[in-house]
């Protein structure tokens, strides 16, 4: 099936595996990931990650084999969803985010698709989404987390420039900020004063973003300890190139610093 014509969502095909079967959803945003993806979902298979969540992958458009459908049926994927549209990371998680909300999951995890996340952690996330929280951070950084290879210019970045300043934009402390591991409540992603179905998030706008606005909104926000774990030799697993990447990704921090994402009635 095709979406299309939604405000703020990009068009879309849906391949519906099977019928929602969980209060919550996995939703793991990919382009060409290859065997990484492949090998990150034999992780949840193992984990039985199925048992606890749907799991959505929401692609943009792979041309790899990756998502391949009767690979993606072993390994007990409950939907593939394929951007047919203009965008990056944001309007992948858009479209995730759109059709799990229309399919009326209270909860969504998100978790990127190079397998260098610990997926069988995602019970701990749902866990703190049923104590009441509406946005949970996972950290390498924290008390029982886990930063293994972490590539040191990537750890300089994060640790001195990226976590101070959306943790001052968002008036509480985080420590894992880049990391795309969370979950979002329902009661977060649907507030008036969040909006995030807007085309404004192409790219890594819609990460940051949501990194802020529950705490600035008065939602209880928190970090949860994960494991992520870089290759030990070989390119690192990344969609964002070292100079025009991390410039975009700077002018995004102070965008959101300056509150240019938020909803326009906010700023009258």
């Amino acid at each position: 099936m095709v979406y299309q014509d939604i405000d703020g969502v990009p068009k879309f095909e849906c391949k519906e595996y099977k019928p929602k079967s969980q209060k919550y959803c996995v939703c793991i945003p990919i382009i060409n990931e290859g065997e990484r993806i492949k090998k990150e979902l034999e992780k949840a298979k193992e984990a039985k990650i199925s048992s606890y969540a749907d799991i959505i992958i929401c692609d943009a458009d792979s041309t790899d084999g990756c998502t391949e459908d009767e690979l993606l049926k072993s390994l007990e994927v409950n939907t593939l969803l394929i951007k047919k549209d203009k965008g990056k990371q944001g309007a992948q998680l858009r479209m995730g985010f759109w059709w799990a909300l229309q399919r009326g999951y209270e909860g969504i995890i998100t978790i990127d698709g190079n397998n260098k996340d610990s997926i069988e952690d995602i019970p701990r996330f749902i866990e703190k989404l049923e104590e009441g929280y509406d946005f949970v951070q996972g950290s390498r950084f924290i008390k029982g987390g886990q930063a293994i290879n972490t590539p040191l210019a990537r750890l300089i970045s994060v640790k001195l420039i990226h976590a101070p300043i959306i943790s001052l934009t968002a008036k509480q402390r985080f420590t894992d900020t880049t990391n795309a591991y969370r979950a979002y409540s329902k009661k977060y992603l649907t507030d008036e004063r969040v909006k995030p179905f807007r085309d404004i998030f192409m790219t890594y706008e819609l990460l940051a973003y949501l990194s802020v606005r529950a705490s600035q909104i008065g939602l209880k926000a928190c970090e949860i300890p994960v494991r992520r774990e870089y290759p030990k030799t070989g390119k690192t697993p990344t969609k964002i190139s070292f100079f025009k990447g991390n410039y975009e990704l700077l002018k995004i921090l102070f965008n959101n610093l300056f509150g240019k994402y938020n909803v326009k009635e906010e700023k009258k």
